[in-house]
């Protein structure tokens, strides 16, 4: 019997975010919007996301001893997930600066802070976390070396998710452990490289899989998403909705599927209902503040 559903290994920021009427010139100050601060990073997000749908949910990330981190901390415990796992210290909490136009688009600088702290140390010395979880899912906003003591710590039994974002080249090691690696467009084009011959995004995902993973996900946001495994290559529908905030819907959707992927769901069938997660996500400003229930998800 697994304690956990899911365990998410990753980031946890504090978003610090300013509306303005337009992004400032070199040598120029512009007036913005008051500023709201909110739970973030993608590993932040994929927990809550996981836990507000009902998975039993843990979080190993590391976060500053000061305000943004008590706040990460208090979200995250809001939303029902253990924060067993959670490390305290060692430099200041995570941080993205973010400011937005009237528009909706958005400028980001992150700091990493203690994300970038998180060594392959703290995930040897979180092993029986691992044994007890289901499904592991990591991002890319913590260290690579991590990323690759993360899998080199999963039980037999466990499956990996991994969302390779801010993409980068991954080491065959970690590629080999994905089940699935899901990427959306942008990060499906960085990791393939020249060898992307193709506009499109089936042969995208064929190519993905020829680099060793054993399963793939291409979401491609209003147009639903594709899968790729031995049994070939799927398009999983979207569902038409009015689009209101897109921040933090991709976090919701590899939540679910990770979920939905450890209770024994075929990867068609955990994506189509990750794409509805993610499309409620959306109707709704804010990243973590946008995730649904699961008796949301079944209202759509």
């Amino acid at each position: 019997m697994n304690d956990y559903d899911l365990l998410v290994v990753g980031s946890a920021n504090a978003d610090l975010v300013i509306g303005v009427e337009r992004r400032p010139g070199p040598g120029e100050t512009v007036l913005g919007s008051d500023l709201a601060v909110h739970p973030g990073g993608k590993g932040g997000n994929q927990a809550v996301a996981a836990a507000r749908l009902g998975a039993r949910t843990a979080l190993l990330a590391r976060v500053g001893d000061d305000a943004h981190g008590r706040l990460l901390l208090d979200a995250q415990r809001a939303a029902g997930v253990d924060t067993v796992g959670v490390l305290v210290g060692g430099a200041p909490t995570g941080v993205a600066l973010i400011t937005v136009d009237p528009s909706g688009d958005n400028s980001i600088v992150v700091s990493p802070g203690a994300n970038g702290r998180l060594t392959p140390d703290d995930i040897r010395a979180a092993v029986s976390l691992f044994h007890a979880s289901r499904v592991v899912s990591a991002q890319l906003e913590i260290p690579l070396e991590t990323v690759v003591e993360v899998v080199r710590n999963l039980p037999p039994d466990s499956r990996f998710v991994l969302n390779p974002s801010p993409p980068r080249p991954l080491p065959t090691e970690v590629l080999a452990a994905c089940d699935p690696l899901i990427v959306n467009e942008h990060e499906a084009k960085v990791l393939l490289g020249d060898a992307r011959v193709s506009e499109e995004p089936e042969d995208w995902a064929r190519l993905l899989l020829a680099k060793g993973p054993r399963s793939v996900v291409v979401t491609l946001g209003a147009a639903g998403a594709l899968v790729a495994s031995s049994d070939g290559v799927a398009r999983v529908p979207s569902v038409k909705v009015e689009a209101v905030d897109t921040t933090g819907a991709g976090d919701a959707f590899t939540a679910a599927l990770a979920w939905r992927l450890g209770t024994g769901e075929p990867l068609a069938e955990a994506a189509a209902y990750a794409a509805r997660v993610g499309a409620v996500a959306v109707t709704r400003a804010g990243a973590q503040e946008s995730y649904p229930t699961a008796a949301e998800v079944a209202e759509l």
